[in-house]
């Protein structure tokens, strides 16, 4: 009886690379030998199945810790499953234990050397790692695989931005684009690889795009914001900066811009309220660098 993979759980697209942080992985019971384990799966093939439901179970439910012990166990029992792997790599991921995941993935690989699914997933937790070669060649595997698979040129366009090779990530999401011209966060990475090579105008552009494809993007707003405000669009930087602020209101970045766009627009006062208000959120978000830059921003502005 084959196993299929549990599909639903998948690692999300994004531009933001999360900080990584390292959790130990359980330990395996290595009391069990090699030929306990086929032997117990001889006896009871439905104990590994049922282990791998449950498993699955906590996994759709968020129960990470629960599920990796789950598969583990079904591994232990089976060391032949490659969607117990699979799937134990995919809560490892969730749990930001992305070296688990990757040998996981890896595993999976080794059992099925055409998984596309394995490779993105793996190039995804490499990404994450800032292994960005690696993540690339993960990324271009699938690509062979599947040259439609937009996900796919989108997550290595993010590989070669974080390598600053822009006009190569540029490319990637040009790609992405032309196979689903329908995924707002695909606009915005090209626009934010445009922001690097100081084309302001064309960045504007992506962005909104972005925002027509999904108006409640608080990110791509912000960034058309950063956009206008580069090309010194004071008056147009703001109204972005304030939907930025209405879509999320927790935006400290939106604010501090919003008021060094009112500073140089005219509008002192404002600027100087909006700057404080991000200095309070920065304060509150442990961002002691960005608070203290403010607050030289205050001073310069009040004694000019």
């Amino acid at each position: 009886m084959q196993i299929s993979k549990t599909t639903a759980i998948v690692l999300a697209l994004g531009v933001v690379v999360c900080s990584s942080k390292a959790n130990a992985s359980l330990p395996v019971n290595n009391q069990l030998k090699s030929e306990s384990k086929l032997q117990l799966a001889q006896i009871n093939p439905q104990v590994a199945l049922t282990y791998f439901k449950n498993g699955n179970k906590r996994l759709e439910q968020g129960d990470y810790q629960g599920a990796i012990a789950d598969l583990t166990k079904v591994i232990q029992i089976n060391p032949q499953l490659a969607p117990a792997y699979y799937n134990r790599a995919v809560a490892r991921a969730q749990l930001q234990d992305y070296q688990g995941a990757i040998a996981d993935f890896t595993k999976v690989i080794q059992f099925n050397p055409n998984d596309t699914e394995a490779y993105y997933n793996r190039g995804v937790a490499r990404h994450q790692l800032q292994d960005n070669q690696r993540a690339i060649a993960d990324f271009t595997k699938v690509i062979q695989f599947n040259p439609s698979d937009f996900k796919a040129y989108n997550e290595r366009g993010n590989a070669h931005l974080k390598l600053k090779d822009y006009q190569t990530a540029i490319a990637d999401f040009s790609k992405a684009i032309q196979i689903n011209p329908e995924i707002d966060i695909v606009y915005y990475n090209r626009g934010i690889a445009r922001i690097r090579l100081e084309d302001y105008q064309t960045a504007i552009a992506d962005f909104t795009k972005a925002i027509q494809v999904n108006p409640q993007s608080d990110i791509a707003y912000y960034n058309r914001g950063v956009a206008r405000r580069k090309l010194k669009d004071w008056q147009a930087a703001i109204p972005d900066f304030n939907r930025a602020i209405e879509i999320n209101p927790n935006y400290a970045d939106a604010y501090s811009n919003r008021g060094i766009a009112r500073s140089f627009s005219g509008d002192e006062a404002g600027g100087i309220t909006d700057v404080k208000k991000a200095i309070s959120m920065y304060q509150q978000q442990g961002e002691t660098a960005k608070a203290q830059k403010l607050v030289e921003f205050i001073r310069i502005v009040s004694n000019r």
